[in-house]
């Protein structure tokens, strides 16, 4: 990255791919931000700047580095790729962590168990400008697309015909909303809509509170 880059990064201010710290706080936190961007679209951690685009750079452009490192190795797992960038603005440092779309999905946070556990395990997204923790729907997405598996032959059952008919009247549809409708299980509803998605007919949305709704594929 150059000095261009940044300076364009900085002026659009926090979004989707892009978060601001004034400096390291937690391997946790860290992990978290991170794994968000990881898990969605990839972005930038920008330390040394404040969430209102001042500059103020960082104390030490070292220490934040390895902290950074080593928390992308231990405290995310699979681990990160990530890349670091070091840039002098205004006479003040400015580390840019950059963390590609990743192809290992879904990242969690460390546990210390052999697999993902999908009731238990921190698996975090970004959401506009925010990371927020991803719902078992959104988990189980993530995973199918890791994996690449698209469900390219689907049987269009009686409940996938309700949820059609229910977004003609409404513009989504919830997990709890599909098992009042049907009369099923929430499990099996989050289920009937997560092969919706892989399905490409339906699209899933999160909110800034994590929560999540679905809507008719365009």
């Amino acid at each position: 990255m150059n000095y261009r880059e940044l300076k364009e990064l900085i002026e659009e201010g926090e979004n989707l791919q892009c978060e601001f710290k004034l400096k390291f706080s937690t391997e946790e936190k860290i992990a978290k931000e991170m794994m968000a961007f990881a898990n969605t679209k990839g972005g930038y951690l920008i330390f040394g700047v404040d969430d209102d685009r001042t500059i103020v750079g960082v104390e030490s452009e070292k220490e934040v580095a390895d902290l950074v490192t080593q928390t992308a190795k231990e405290y995310c797992v699979p681990p990160l790729e990530i890349y670091i960038d070091f840039i002098e603005v205004k006479g003040k440092e400015i580390v840019i962590i950059t963390i590609p779309e990743s192809e290992q999905k879904p990242h969690r946070l460390q546990d210390y168990k052999d697999e993902l556990d999908i009731n238990s395990s921190v698996v975090t997204i970004r959401v506009n400008d925010k990371s927020v923790q991803a719902s078992k729907e959104m988990i189980r997405i993530l995973r199918s697309q890791r994996s690449n598996k698209a469900l390219i032959k689907y049987t269009i059952g009686q409940n996938e015909k309700l949820v059609f008919e229910y977004l003609k009247h409404n513009e989504r549809i919830s997990v709890k909303e599909l098992s009042k409708l049907v009369n099923i299980s929430e499990r099996r509803a989050s289920r009937t809509l997560v092969k919706m998605v892989r399905a490409n007919l339906l699209m899933i949305h999160t909110k800034d509170n994590g929560e999540e709704f679905f809507t008719a594929a365009v």
